[in-house]
């Protein structure tokens, strides 16, 4: 085994935890799945219930301020699946349908809050963010997020100094077409990636360059350097992007060297090979929540529907206890 100082030399084999080493073909349809309890139903319903009769700001409101003791041991077993699980839990449902808008937001919010603290999306301080289709091509100061555009295989803000820990989506609408939404782990692809293109692995754990989406103040550097997949307490971390380290090498004027197009080409290839994914269709009031660091996630190009009050909605908070809650950690 190579020298643990040495980031740069891929992590072996048995630090690949076997509960990461999924296949979407091989997932039990079962796995990651939890349903909302009845009694953590009726709780959030008093809950939003006293919020539209008091209300509060969304960003003031804290779990430790409410009666939410089902709620509080209902989370502890969703982020049991993130931490000691496949890494992912999907729950299955909240009644979106009977509740106001703020009370929705309130009450994911809080359930968010429980696996760990809700921090900005935004240099602006943004903290909770609707994922829906603006009309906008993607693009330099663009986010994915806000187009209906096919995307890669990706970590949430992979280009930041502090990305966050969990990303958790609570699908309020779907489109009329298309969005197929896509998790995989990056434990296994890491390993067939060491099987069938073992020269070009030890590249994906050197720099590259990750366009920061403008996400920065004002003369600020346009780009963070950095590894996609690293070495973090003897486990693998990843901070994927295809978009955002080919609009990086272009902002820094730095040309991607062969080795480096030729490794992420690779790992792409197995991240998108039949059944390497575990695939679904998101429902209105089901709530996905990933480790961050350890999947990856995209959705399929879609065809919404015309009315806007109809539009694909999911509402998507970003969730990490280090650092600040400052954007940039």
């Amino acid at each position: 085994m190579a020298d643990a100082a040495d980031l740069s030399v891929p992590l072996p084999r048995e630090a690949m935890p076997d509960r990461l080493l999924w296949r979407g073909d091989t997932l039990a349809p079962e796995t990651g799945r939890i349903a909302l309890p009845g009694d953590v139903g009726r709780e959030l319903d008093r809950l939003v219930a006293a919020l539209d009769r008091d209300p509060v700001p969304l960003l003031l409101l804290r779990p430790e301020d409410f009666p939410l003791d089902a709620s509080r041991a209902f989370m502890r077993d969703v982020k049991q699946s993130l931490d000691d699980g496949p890494g992912f839990a999907i729950v299955d449902r909240l009644p979106v349908e009977r509740w106001s808008k703020d009370g929705l937001r309130a009450v994911w919010w809080l359930l968010a809050s429980l696996v760990a603290r809700p921090v900005a999306q935004k240099w602006d301080g943004t903290s909770i963010y609707d994922v829906t289709d603006l009309g906008k091509p993607p693009g330099n100061g663009v986010r994915p997020d806000i187009t209906n555009a096919e995307q890669n295989f990706h970590t949430d803000n992979s280009y930041n100094l502090v990305p966050p820990h969990y990303v958790g989506l609570l699908c309020v609408r779907t489109a009329m077409e298309g969005g197929v939404s896509g998790i995989v782990s990056f434990a296994a692809a890491h390993e067939e990636m060491r099987r069938q293109h073992p020269d070009l692995l030890p590249r994906l754990y050197q720099p590259f360059y990750f366009d920061r989406q403008r996400e920065h103040a004002p003369g600020d550097v346009m780009t963070t350097h950095h590894p996609m997949l690293e070495r973090e307490d003897g486990r693998l971390i990843a901070r994927l992007s295809r978009f955002q380290v080919t609009n990086g090498h272009a902002l820094a004027g730095v040309d991607l060297d062969p080795e480096g197009v030729a490794a992420i080409e690779a790992f792409e290839a197995i991240l998108n090979a039949p059944g390497m994914a575990a695939r679904f269709v998101f429902q209105p009031g089901q709530m996905q929540l990933i480790d961050n660091r350890a999947l990856g996630h995209k959705r399929t190009g879609f065809r919404d529907w015309p009315d806007a009050e109809r539009k694909r909605l999911l509402i998507r908070l970003w969730l990490r206890d280090r650092g600040s809650r400052a954007y940039n950690g």
